[in-house]
This record gives structure tokens, sequence and C-alpha cells, in this order.
């Protein structure tokens, strides 16, 4: 339903120009890409044939999980860095489709820049290259960086570094257990995101499913939460929709202390496209 739906933004260095037939065009600073979209089902506003005259490089998939970029023109860059506001993050060609930052979160960045104290502690868990983390330092409040990838940790620090930041602690480990062992510190934190995906690896490459995962790290963060915190969790599972986590946040906190909402945003050519789900909870509200 309409009033479910959260809508995020482009800015002066992204934008979402068009989607359909499976497949979405993006403008990343002055460069375009074609990359698949499952949830572009509709038309797109203009033709694919059109949309390659103006990109630089398409994503073939080869199997379910990976694929490879084709240039659609000379000299395309394999890696560049944009803009937000006086962040900087570099972007790189990767054989899973992305380039190393998730746009549509724009609006999550928005909402901890506002409601983070400078004095505050914040955890990104999932956390991978580093866009909120970088958000959150600026703010002046002490970060910690949670991520089990190796690769993804050293990319976040050049996303750091690129935007003139320091002092963000990394943590290479698995998510859940970092929490766990945080409450047994007695560790509290004034914000918390959670970006897991539908399935992943951990630190030992032990696989695992959020499905089997979200009641564990919800009942965790909420014990790490302090009593003016916020708690952000992005979900992308098909198997998990709003009614879920809905269920789920009402588990560990006030019902009047949730927002849940699907994400969304809107192509140049007016398309609605879906980027999975959003819960938020701001615990100051209602004490």
């Amino acid at each position: 339903m309409t009033q479910q739906r959260l809508y995020t933004h482009g800015w002066d260095d992204y934008e979402l120009l068009d989607a359909g037939d499976g497949k979405k065009l993006e403008r990343w600073g002055k460069i375009l890409t074609i990359r698949p979209e499952v949830q572009a089902y509709f038309k797109p506003g203009k033709p694919h044939s059109e949309w390659r005259t103006l990109a630089h490089w398409e994503f073939m998939e080869t199997d379910k999980h990976s694929g490879t970029w084709y240039p659609l023109r000379d000299a395309a860059p394999m890696t560049w860095e944009i803009g937000y506001q006086r962040l900087r993050f570099q972007l790189e060609l990767t054989r899973f489709k992305h380039l190393g930052l998730f746009p549509e979160q724009r609006c999550n960045w928005d909402f901890i820049a506002e409601h983070l104290p400078a004095e505050g502690r914040f955890l990104n868990l999932f956390a991978y290259t580093g866009a909120a983390s970088c958000i959150a330092r600026q703010t002046g409040a002490e970060t910690l960086h949670v991520d089990s990838i190796k690769q993804l940790l050293t990319w976040a620090h050049t996303n750091m570094e690129r935007s003139k930041l320091a002092d963000i602690k990394w943590v290479r480990e698995d998510a859940l257990k970092f929490v766990e062992r945080e409450l047994k510190r007695g560790r509290h934190y004034e914000g918390i995101i959670m970006d897991p995906p539908a399935w992943g690896l951990g630190k030992k490459g032990e696989k695992w499913k959020l499905d089997n995962k979200l009641e564990a790290l919800l009942e965790g963060v909420q014990g790490l939460l302090t009593s003016r915190g916020f708690l952000i969790l992005n979900t992308y599972s098909p198997t998990i929709g709003l009614a879920e986590i809905t269920r789920l946040a009402h588990q560990y906190f006030k019902p009047q202390q949730c927002e849940v909402r699907e994400l969304w945003m809107q192509t140049r050519t007016g398309k609605d496209l879906y980027y999975g789900n959003v819960l938020r909870v701001i615990k100051h509200q209602y004490t």
C-alpha cells in the first residue's frame, strides 16, 4: 500500500535514470551503468537499445550470483569515485554486479546524521564499504564498523581516508557473534544499523540465512541500545515481509517506537522501483 512506502532519492552524484524489463540504468557521477534488477518487471521508460547508447558499462549474469561487466564505450574506467555531501566513496566494478555503494540507503544516511548525537556511540553491522560508518563518524560519534570480509574492510578504510575522516574502529567478525560479545561486555550504543544480506558467509566461510538469524539479531541489538537510542534494519529477503518484520520488532520494542516501511525509489522516467524493507526503531520518542 502507498502509505507503507518510504521513498529515497538520488543526489548530484547519483541518479536512477530508468528501469524495466529486468534491468536498471544508473548514473554514478559521470559514469552510466546497466545492471540486472529483478524488481524491474515492468516496461522501461526507454528501450534498452537507447540505454546502451548512453551507458559506459553493462553487467551480464553468468550464474545466479555473479557475472561480467562489458564496456559500451572506449576507455570506460573500472574504478572511480563519487561524493555525497562532503564524503567521498570509491566505486569499483565487481563480479557480483555491485559497485561498492547502495545509493538507496541515502534516506538512512540522512536519518543517522539527524538523530546521532556527537557524543554518542554508533555500531554498523554487515557494514560493507562503510558509507553509514562515514556518515556516523562525520557527526563526531565513536563509530564501530563490523564486517566479516577482509577486502570490504580495506575498501571501507579507503572511503574513510578519502572522506578525510579518522578513527573508525574496524572489526572483522561475524555480526551476531560480535553482538553477543558486546552484550557480555555491557556495551551500549546510541545508534545501530544492520544491513544483512538474505544469505551470506561468516568469517570462516560458514553459510547462514537471514531467516534463521534475524530474531537473534534483533534480540541482541535490543540489549545494546541505550534508552534514547535508534535502530535501522534493512532486509532484502523475499521470505521476510513487512508483517514478519513487524511481528519480530514488537517482541523486543514497544510498537509505538517502531516504523516498518517498504523502501522505494523513482526513476527519472517516473517508474517506481522496490528496494526491500526498512525497520526503524526510535526509543527516545516513547519511554
